[in-house]
């Protein structure tokens, strides 16, 4: 079975219904891919950061296709998006669309409008107050975030990888312990990551990603946010495919592997 993305139908609109499943995907994934192949890694990774676009027709005028786009990015990183980093999205995915005989005539960003939960005055005083230890800024404001120790985590996945990091904590000596800071923000050049797992150990700092399906078809931003990391000081990136891991073993091995590299002078 292929692992390529699919793709839209060209010969109709973007907006048809055989279309909506696919084209916001595909027309990121090519877009950053393009941008990456011509070394504008910047513009590849603002693409990559996009969770989602909108895509509606907007002009038929003389046979025209003309498209207007918006793009649909985590309210914290919004900012980035200017007029500058518009102009250049625009531009690859107008090459993009080109040689199908579809143009864009207008091109937005706006941010994602968070899910209401019932008690939303909590979650913004929680968000807001001193007791979180983690950054996990996106995290807090979900309806459904998972919380230990204090710690936030995006999904139950991330949590599992916790309790296995700090039972392996719990058995070594006050001496040679670890640091476990998941989501914890990062500063590298240019912009701003959210590691996973960011791990202490022996005056050496390493990170664990946990991928998911939604990584799928994003190979070439996860090696770029790697090499900021490494570049930042970050001694090594490893990743955990969470659809190849069934058991607590599994995931017991990967962290003894990974606490053993960590280990090494």
């Amino acid at each position: 079975m292929s692992d390529e993305l699919a793709s839209p139908d060209m010969s109709l609109a973007l907006d048809a219904p055989q279309n909506t499943a696919t084209v916001s995907e595909w027309l990121l994934g090519t877009s950053a891919l393009l941008m990456q192949h011509q070394g504008d890694t910047e513009t590849a990774e603002l693409i990559a950061d996009v969770t989602s676009l909108e895509v509606r027709l907007w002009n038929t005028e003389f046979d025209q296709e003309g498209y207007r786009i918006v793009l649909v990015v985590e309210p914290h990183l919004y900012p980035r998006y200017d007029e500058a980093a518009l102009k250049s999205i625009e531009k690859a995915m107008s090459n993009v669309l080109k040689p199908a005989g579809k143009e864009i005539d207008e091109f937005h960003v706006r941010p994602q409008i968070p899910r209401l939960a019932p008690r939303w005055r909590d979650q913004v005083k929680t968000a807001n107050g001193p007791k979180p230890s983690n950054q996990g800024r996106k995290v807090r404001l979900e309806p459904d975030h998972r919380v230990e120790d204090q710690l936030y985590f995006t999904n139950e996945y991330e949590r599992e990888l916790y309790q296995v990091l700090k039972k392996r904590q719990a058995a070594l000596p006050d001496s040679e312990t670890i640091g476990i800071m998941p989501l914890g923000g990062m500063r590298v050049r240019r912009r701003v990551l959210e590691p996973d797992f960011l791990i202490t150990y022996r005056g050496r700092v390493a990170v664990i990603e946990l991928d998911g399906p939604h990584h799928k078809g994003r190979a070439a931003s996860d090696h770029s946010r790697d090499r900021q990391l490494r570049h930042a000081g970050v001694a090594f990136v490893e990743r955990l495919n969470v659809e190849e891991v069934n058991t607590l073993a599994e995931v017991e091995k990967f962290v003894d592997d990974f606490l053993t590299q960590l280990g090494r002078q």
